[in-house]
């Protein structure tokens, strides 16, 4: 007798809950209930979906149907607050999430939320593959490769686990997600997209709190501007040459800095919406005032800020993180040429969560 085939339901949609509440033979309205206990109330078994009948309940297990919440292998807690999550999937891959209290440093907070618990936001930073295959040479998550996309489940799963363990429930509480952790979201971009709209219409975080960082796959660039539901977009840039960024980033290769820009250009932002930039500052690589200035007429008439960030530092990675003085006269001169540009200050780095640094020490400790 063959067993029956299990789905998992996180990472489904409303139409996609209901046909499968219908083919089991349940009126359509169970796929809202379903939806909701997904989303909303973020459970992590069927027995936990109090709306549905003990009757269906029970069934589901028979029907091979799962929730699919994802599982915390190892946590690791930060001096600064930050804590790195280790979560296991389902073919036995790990993927690797980080919960950063009071935001990730790069602009001031707002005090709206958390008070009470000592943050006035926090940010989630998501992973979209494991491992990434774009090869950005400051990047231990590199190191990897890519083994493979995330499923919508998986990312989806990465924000609802990291609620849940901090017992944090949005709208009601701060939280911004940023997809800036292992993998290229627009590598995985329809699952990517799908997670997204699930992460807005279930869980309820607003997409104005969500942003996106590309290596700068362009052609997915101009497909996310006409999407009716999307983050707000970083671009990872670290160089304003061909030459230069070529060799720290080798997709420029197939899509260069002048096609780079053009789609930052002409990508429809909302009102008041900035473009980021993020420039990761290596040391004697692309630090130079002479960098600052290049970046800064490249930059010129665009609507966007950058972050700067240094280097954080890993085994296997070549370069050295420059000095406190390099990185503010970098920062100066994009201001003083009317670009609003901030430091990023790095978080947990003491558990290799700072950027650029996710699942490399716990592939290599093991």
């Amino acid at each position: 007798m063959n067993a029956q085939p299990q789905t998992r339901l996180l990472g489904l949609d409303l139409e996609e809950l209901t046909r499968i509440a219908e083919e089991a033979g349940e009126p359509a309205y169970r796929g809202r209930q379903l939806f909701e206990a997904l989303y909303r109330a973020r459970v992590s078994s069927a027995d936990q979906i109090s709306a549905l009948p003990k009757s269906f309940r029970a069934r589901m297990g028979e029907l091979g149907l799962l929730v699919g919440a994802l599982g915390t292998e190892r946590k690791f807690q930060s001096r600064d607050g930050t804590v790195r999550y280790l979560l296991g999937l389902e073919d036995g891959e790990t993927v690797e999430t980080v919960w950063m209290p009071e935001g990730d440093g790069g602009e001031e907070g707002d005090g709206s939320d958390g008070q009470e618990r000592g943050w006035r936001r926090a940010t989630i930073c998501v992973s979209s593959q494991v491992g990434c295959a774009v090869n950005c040479q400051f990047c231990l998550t590199a190191l990897l490769g890519v083994r493979r996309n995330l499923k919508v489940g998986e990312m989806v799963g990465q924000v609802i686990a990291v609620l849940n363990d901090q017992n944090v429930s949005p709208p009601l509480e701060r939280v911004n997600l940023v997809f800036m952790g292992m993998g290229e979201p627009l590598l995985n971009y329809e699952n990517f997209v799908k997670a997204v709209r699930l992460l807005v219409e279930g869980v309820a975080i607003p997409e104005s709190r969500m942003t996106v960082s590309t290596a700068g796959i362009v052609p997915r660039i101009y497909d996310l501007g006409g999407e009716a539901i999307r983050p707000k977009l970083a671009i990872s840039l670290t160089a304003s040459n061909d030459e230069l960024r070529s060799r720290l980033m080798p997709i420029n290769r197939k899509w260069n800095v002048q096609k780079l820009m053009l789609a930052a250009r002409e990508f429809p932002l909302r009102n008041r919406e900035k473009l980021t930039f993020e420039y990761v500052l290596l040391r004697g690589t692309n630090d130079s005032p002479e960098h600052a200035r290049e970046l800064a007429e490249l930059l010129r008439g665009v609507r966007a800020k950058v972050n700067l960030i240094a280097l954080n530092p890993g085994p296997g990675v070549e370069f050295q993180t420059p000095d406190t003085p390099t990185v503010v006269a970098f920062q100066q001169i994009l201001i003083s040429s009317g670009i609003p540009a901030f430091v990023r200050r790095p978080r947990g780095r003491d558990i290799y969560a700072a950027c650029g640094q996710l699942k490399r020490m716990v592939e290599t400790s093991t």
